[in-house]
Parts: C-alpha cells; sequence; structure tokens
C-alpha cells in the first residue's frame, strides 16, 4: 500500500477557523532559553493581534494534508510600512544671528518596507521547506503592496533562522541593534533635580519627532497613528531644570521648537501587556525564593530602594520605550531622567521596561539594563525585493553603512 503524499498548502489566515491551531504552533515556540530556563511568549486575544496596529498587514498558515486530515503546520505574519532610509541635507540659508533653532532638519528619504516577524513551524515538520515558503509567498504579498525591501529580526544565537534567510532566502545581515531591559521595582526611582519631566500631547510628540528624528533609519512616516494608539501609554520629555518649559505650563511644540534648551531627551512608551504576556519557566525554587524575598523587602521597606526582581515566573506584561532621541551635551542625563518617570510610571501595569538601541547610539548610557534580564544581540537582516516591485528611488539601502541611531516600531516586537 502507496504512503499517501503530504501536500502543503500556504494560505491566508482565518480567525473563525484557525486559531485554535495556530496558537497552539506559536505556543510550542520560545522567546529566547539560557541553559534549562526558558523565556516564553503567550499572544493575547487574535494570533494576528501582533500585526494588527500596522497600516497594512497578513498572517499566513502552512495547512498540511495527508488524505482527509488537514493540520495548520505553520505561520507567519508581515506588515508593510513606508519608512525612512536615509536624508537628504537642506541647502543653508545665508542670514545671520541664532541659527540653533532655525537650521533646517535633514530631509528623510522614503522607502516602503515589509516587515516578517512570528515565523513558527511546528517541530514534527521542521526541514520539509515550509518555513521557506511562507517566507516566498509573504514576499510575493509585500511586492504585491509596493514594497521595496523585506527585513526581518532574529538573535544572533537563532542559527536555524539567520541559516533559513541569509542561505536560502537572499537576505543580507544589516543591523544589529540590541535589546536592554530593567525590571520594574515596587519602589520609585528618585528623577534628578537637574531634569524635569513633562508628558506632553500626542499631537506636540508627534511634531518633535517629525522635526527632529524624521531622517533617523527606520522612523515611520505613520508616527501620528503610533502615538495614537491605545497601546501608547505616554510621551515623556526631558528639560533642565531651569528651562522656561520646566517653570511654567507646557508651551507646546511649535514654541519647544523655536526655542529649545541647550539638552533634552524624549521617548515614549509603548504597553507590550495589550498584545502579549512573557513568563520565564525552568527556573528553580532557590531562584524563585530569591526573587520572592527581593519583592517582599522592597514592599515593606521601599525607602531602601532594594533593587527587587518582579514576578517573572507567572505571565507579566512590558512596557516598550520607543523613540529614544536628544540633543546637547547633558542629553544623555536628560534620557536617563525620561527612562526613570517611565519606570515610575509602569509600576503596577508592568514587569519591566524594555528598548532596543543601536550600537552605537549615543543615549545608550543613560537607558540602564539587567544584564540577566536583556537579551542576546537582535540581528536585521534585510533583501532588496526583485525589480519588477522595486523603483529604484532611493538606491541600495542593503549597502549603506549604520547609522548611529535606529527607530524600533513598537507594533513590530
Amino acid at each position: 500500500m502507496e504512503r499517501e503524499e503530504l501536500i502543503i498548502v500556504i494560505r491566508a489566515y482565518n480567525a473563525d477557523t484557525d486559531r485554535s491551531a495556530a496558537e497552539a504552533v506559536d505556543r510550542v515556540c520560545e522567546v529566547g532559553t539560557s541553559g534549562k530556563v526558558s523565556l516564553c511568549m503567550d499572544l493575547l486575544g487574535d494570533p494576528a493581534s501582533r500585526v494588527r496596529h500596522s497600516p497594512a498587514f497578513l498572517m499566513l498558515v502552512a495547512e498540511a494534508s495527508c488524505g482527509p486530515v488537514k493540520e495548520i503546520v505553520g505561520v507567519v505574519r508581515g506588515s508593510v510600512k513606508v519608512v525612512a532610509c536615509g536624508r537628504k541635507m537642506p541647502r543653508q540659508g545665508g542670514g545671520g544671528g541664532d541659527t540653533r533653532a532655525r537650521a533646517p532638519a535633514p530631509a528623510p528619504i522614503y522607502t516602503k518596507v515589509g516587515y516578517i516577524l512570528g515565523l513558527r513551524v511546528l517541530p514534527s515538520h521542521r526541514r520539509l521547506g515550509i518555513g521557506l515558503q511562507l517566507v516566498e509567498r509573504m514576499e510575493e504579498w509585500f511586492g504585491e503592496k509596493g514594497a521595496e525591501y523585506a527585513y526581518m529580526a532574529t538573535t544572533k544565537g537563532n542559527a536555524a533562522s539567520l541559516s533559513l534567510f541569509t542561505g536560502r532566502c537572499g537576505y543580507s545581515k544589516f543591523r544589529t541593534p540590541s535589546i536592554l531591559v530593567h525590571p520594574v521595582f515596587a519602589h520609585r526611582l528618585p528623577v534628578p533635580c537637574s531634569a524635569h519631566v513633562l508628558a506632553i500631547p500626542a499631537a506636540d510628540a508627534e511634531a518633535i519627532y517629525r522635526r527632529r528624528f524624521a531622517a533617523t533609519e527606520f522612523f515611520p512616516r505613520d508616527i501620528d497613528a503610533i502615538l495614537a494608539n491605545p497601546l501608547s501609554v505616554v510621551t515623556l520629555l526631558a528639560v533642565p531644570a531651569g528651562h522656561s518649559a520646566a517653570a511654567a505650563r507646557w508651551p507646546g511644540a511649535a514654541a519647544f521648537l523655536a526655542d529649545p534648551p541647550e539638552s533634552w531627551a524624549i521617548a515614549s512608551a509603548w504597553d507590550c501587556g495589550g498584545v502579549f504576556r512573557m513568563e520565564v519557566r525552568g527556573a528553580s525554587r532557590l531562584r524563585r525564593a530569591a526573587a520572592a524575598a527581593t519583592r517582599a523587602a522592597d514592599r515593606a521597606m521601599p525607602w531602601l530602594r532594594i533593587p527587587s526582581v518582579p514576578d517573572l515566573f507567572r505571565p507579566f506584561g512590558a512596557w516598550f520605550v520607543y523613540g529614544i532621541g536628544g540633543e546637547g551635551p547633558a542629553a544623555t542625563e536628560m534620557a536617563a531622567a525620561v527612562w526613570r518617570e517611565v519606570h515610575n510610571r509602569a509600576r503596577g501595569a508592568a514587569a519591566v521596561v524594555a528598548a532596543e538601541v543601536a550600537e552605537a547610539e549615543p543615549l545608550r548610557r543613560g537607558i540602564p539594563r539587567w544584564r540577566r534580564l536583556s537579551g542576546a544581540e537582535d540581528v536585521w537582516c534585510v533583501k532588496r525585493l526583485a525589480g519588477e516591485y522595486s523603483d529604484g528611488s532611493v538606491g541600495d539601502w542593503t549597502k549603506s553603512a549604520p547609522g548611529s541611531t535606529i527607530f524600533v516600531d513598537p507594533r513590530e516586537l
């Protein structure tokens, strides 16, 4: 009797019929491991929730059939958006006087990109080319949407993913940002008296981002949609304590940009707990007990400011700090003040605060992290799509040198 042939069909995800099977595929994959300890992620709501906040998104499933039996054995998610991939410097005008506030900002060069995330294949069906089929079908959709580039992110130690994308799919290693994670303590962190931190409206945040950071690599042209999203909790701006914006009511973005302080910093916070929950599994009882002891001591004596470990051994949420930027000689100090205020606002709402920054990010020293919690170095891989989908208007971005900073879109975590 002949064995029935295994047939793989790649098709769009159907929330009405595929949800439980897609969730099962997601559950078999761990975010990261360290020995026997693993960090797992559980999506909240529909499995397509990881991309539903993007302007254009798609989720594909791989359905395997052998005779009458059909089973979902793989999933992948993708989104398409317009981002900055370079900058062109404007011509400087004549005129004298103080040009610090009036100097024109670099104009961004935009391109349309597709982002691949959440590629999963059941262990029982790996090495059958299913991952490759999912990626290729997603790239076809990117092309149909007019994307000129496709990119993905994985950890440096994920050899299987890197082998698939760089070895079989034609991607090249592009950028290597780092993920910085810090626990949220029970006690508040004091903001330095040299800085004053303000929460500013989304519209003002958009104006500042577009005026000062729109040419940052991967800056999304729809930054307004990100800031207006309910998961974008707050945008914080730090200025020196003696600046006029600190002494009086917030004057608005226009007034701030017309007369900015010598040093300042800005960042926004995104509530990842609205999309997924994480959990550390496999930790020993001794490690759990030690962590619980730090929490108990911190709650009982908050004035001692004990570095406590939150309960990471049950599902927990995280806040992600994005749009980190600043200017001036004390910008790192201002960024540290912003981060501390994010931490204080996250108390009771998240167990950790995380950020992802470029290797050469100048404000990196202002972002604290715990080495044990922070993930391995990320690897972003990029591919220029076929000529029929690309007009070549921005040159070949894949060959460009990395800049000192990068914008990490919180919708793509």
